[in-house]
């Protein structure tokens, strides 16, 4: 077993960490408080060649593998958790699909802007009635002529507003309680298309979430992604690679909160030393220290799996559910180390908090992970 970066690896994390502790970490606070999307930074990932990361350098892509995809996630998310669930949301939900199911064509078209940063990826599955319960899917997508006609609505769609396609599912048949789901490009400027953006969220402010609205959406045969029947089955394959993308951004959080929390214990003084000399603030930050290693290794190896080719769902489900719920843990006990401080914007910690509750919550709920686990195993 070897734990050590390749040197491409080291390269792509080192220009990552340069970026987001020069880039994305100053106007952190000030763009939650303003609850305003970067666009800017965005921009500047393009313009590293990090928007198309993983993907073919056929379609302006970077060519490079999962374990660097982690890597830029956790980074960014160290920086910002906006910044890390909007850039693993374009690449693991929106370029996702459309590198392991589309056509040449489709990918020409659609994935290369997604790569070159012309467009952010986005990916519509949940639906009001439809979330842990994916499957209970209601958007319809009825055949006229050569056509889909799309209705119905989605939500908690992550950059939508930044997306000038996006990839969604729906219904496409019937077989009395049985449906077929089936998986369609659609362009976001369609007529009947609406991207709506009024949610008032508790953390993740500088990202983009949105509600989408389809009334009597027209798109072509040549935008179905994937086989007719398969949507479902596709989703739930992109989703795998998205809680690497969780895992990653738990990870990166976690590690911010931590680094905070170590910072002010060491120049803290009470009781004439500093809070690092007592040993219950020690053993705190011990065992998040022990943590953030343990999510980081699990997340790594999710990913390895993924590059080698071989089964990596069961581990992408325990790193995204473990690596989410230290960082609510390492989080919570970062605000305790703060004390009154810590309940204070200023300090950044109680955004760290606000931030991380959602890992626990997107791309499958722990609940659902341990379902997942459970069925991996064989129970």
């Amino acid at each position: 077993m070897n734990f050590d970066l390749t040197d491409e690896q080291k390269m792509i994390w080192k220009m990552i960490r340069e970026f987001a502790d020069e880039e994305v970490a100053p106007g952190a606070e000030q763009r939650d408080k303003e609850k305003r999307f970067p666009i800017e930074i965005y921009k500047k990932l393009g313009d590293l060649g990090l928007m198309g990361l993983p993907f073919s350098e056929e379609y302006g892509g970077g060519g490079a593998d999962a374990v660097s995809f982690a890597i830029v996630v956790e980074e960014l998310s160290r920086a910002c958790g906006s910044a890390g669930i909007t850039y693993s949301a374009h690449i693991s939900l929106g370029g996702a699909p459309l590198d392991m199911f589309g056509t040449e064509e489709q990918k020409q078209k659609y994935l290369r802007p997604i790569c070159t940063g012309e467009s952010m990826g986005a990916f519509g599955l949940t639906e009001p009635n439809a979330g842990s319960d994916a499957g209970g899917t209601e958007t319809t997508a009825v055949k006229d002529g050569d056509e889909w006609v799309i209705n119905g609505s989605k939500c908690f769609i992550t950059n939508a507003s930044y997306a000038k396609n996006l990839a969604l599912t729906a219904v496409t048949d019937r077989d009395g309680g049985k449906k077929e789901i089936t998986a369609f490009i659609v362009n976001t400027d369609a007529p009947g298309f609406k991207v709506i953006d009024n949610y008032e969220k508790l953390g993740l402010n500088s990202s983009n979430t949105t509600e989408l609205i389809l009334e009597d959406v027209r798109v072509p045969e040549e935008n179905m992604l994937g086989k007719r029947g398969y949507g479902f089955r596709q989703f739930l394959a992109t989703l795998d690679g998205g809680r690497i993308g969780i895992g990653a951004m738990g990870v990166g959080i976690a590690q911010a909160a931590y680094e905070k929390a170590l910072a002010y214990a060491q120049e803290r003084k009470q009781f004439g030393q500093s809070l690092s000399k007592f040993q219950a603030t020690q053993f705190k930050l011990a065992d998040m220290a022990m943590k953030i290693d343990l999510a980081r290794t699990q997340v790594y190896k999710a990913a390895w799996l993924k590059d080698q080719g071989r089964k990596f769902a069961k581990e992408a489900s325990m790193a995204k559910l473990y690596a989410s719920e230290i960082c609510m843990e390492v989080c919570d006990q970062a605000i305790q180390i703060h004390g009154g401080y810590g309940y204070m914007k200023d300090y950044h910690v109680e955004r760290f908090y606000r931030d991380g509750r959602l890992l626990e919550i997107g791309e499958g709920t722990s609940e659902v992970q341990r379902m997942v686990i459970a069925r991996e195993i064989g129970c």
